[in-house]
């Protein structure tokens, strides 16, 4: 029998499945608010990674969930992957996860027990890795594959890291290279090595644990992790919050190797154009700014890196504090700024 091809099941796969932010917002706006207390320090008014329940004096519970179709075809993989996503939510808030549930939908009639069983191992290997339990979960007969978790974390309620709270001047860092869509693009179109599917893997699941130690420096103000909207999508979401511009170099950004070849041959996800359809109108793009530029900086990254916006003199600090913890492509690539609130250049 040939192997299951998992990515053959569902139409997008990873973060690229995400509704394009255009839509959602368009959504949202059509929500009815909700109850808000004010214990609730982070909800949704801020585009944040994950909500934050302020429980006592000395805890919060951050509190988040995310799930997709498959990015890879191998199935062990497909669930670290997953898990290694919505985990990062808890580490983008400043918090330390301390437990996860299962959310799991299989088409049972096309996929046997010990695929969807290696799904669920990845998935549990994560979760061991990052030091808390699986205690539960739901699952459903569904015609794609769907894996991802509810995580929940513990923070300091003056240690959450907002988008809200960049502050003018600060430089940006990203700790991981760009490029995961663009892979994951290629994978598809069988153009992928093994070399190139190593490097996906290997980005994909390292967790981002260094954001609970990131959080524990006061000159860390705002922390996010750059998925489904792209870099550009994501610090966009910083900017709005925190009511700043943003200027990031082109030529200072950390690429995957094989993805950057990847884009200079066109290739792209569908995800990549309509995260740039929802938010180019806020987006200065210079003159000599090449297409495959613009596919890096919009490219869904799943279980992407962390984005730490924090004041000039800590940059060294918090680049030591990454590279330590593994990060070694972490890099500065741009710097917030007090003028054109909610918009993004890009120079060459």
């Amino acid at each position: 029998m040939d192997p299951i091809r998992l990515t053959t099941f569902s139409h997008g796969g990873g973060c690229g499945c995400k509704i394009a932010p255009g839509v959602l917002t368009d959504i949202l706006s059509r929500a009815p608010q909700g109850i808000i207390p004010p214990q609730l320090l982070v909800g949704i008014e801020t585009s944040d990674d994950a909500a934050v329940y302020k429980l006592n004096e000395e805890q919060a519970l951050v509190a988040t969930t995310d799930f997709f179709t498959p990015i890879v075809d191998d199935p062990y993989d497909f669930g670290r992957i997953a898990a290694t996503n919505a985990i990062s939510d808890v580490y983008a808030m400043g918090g330390t996860p301390i437990m996860a549930l299962a959310i799991v939908g299989m088409p049972l009639d096309k996929l046997p027990p010990e695929v969807i069983g290696k799904v669920l191992q990845g998935g549990a290997d994560v979760c061991r890795a990052a030091g808390i339990p699986i205690a539960g979960g739901h699952s459903i007969d569904v015609l794609e594959p769907i894996y991802g978790l509810v995580a929940l974390g513990l923070v300091h309620p003056k240690r959450v890291r907002r988008n809200a709270d960049a502050k003018a001047g600060d430089v940006l860092i990203l700790g991981k290279p760009l490029g995961v869509g663009l892979l994951s693009a290629a994978l598809k179109k069988g153009l992928l090595d093994p070399n190139g599917y190593a490097e996906m893997v290997r980005y994909t699941t390292q967790l981002n644990k260094v954001g609970a130690e990131l959080a524990q420096m006061d000159a860390v103000h705002a922390v996010t992790d750059v998925t489904g909207f792209g870099l550009a999508g994501h610090l966009l979401e910083i900017c709005r919050g925190s009511r700043l511009g943003a200027t990031v170099r082109l030529a200072d950004l950390p690429i995957i190797e094989s993805a950057q070849a990847f884009a200079e041959q066109g290739i792209a996800t569908g995800a990549s154009g309509r995260n740039w359809a929802a938010y180019g109108k806020d987006v200065d793009w210079p003159e000599n700014g090449s297409a495959a530029q613009k596919t890096l900086v919009t490219d869904p990254q799943t279980s992407g890196g962390l984005l730490v916006s924090c004041s000039t003199e800590a940059a060294e600090q918090v680049l030591k504090t990454f590279r330590a913890a593994g990060f070694e492509q972490a890099c500065v690539v741009g710097q917030l700024l007090d003028l054109k609130p909610g918009r993004l250049a890009f120079q060459a």
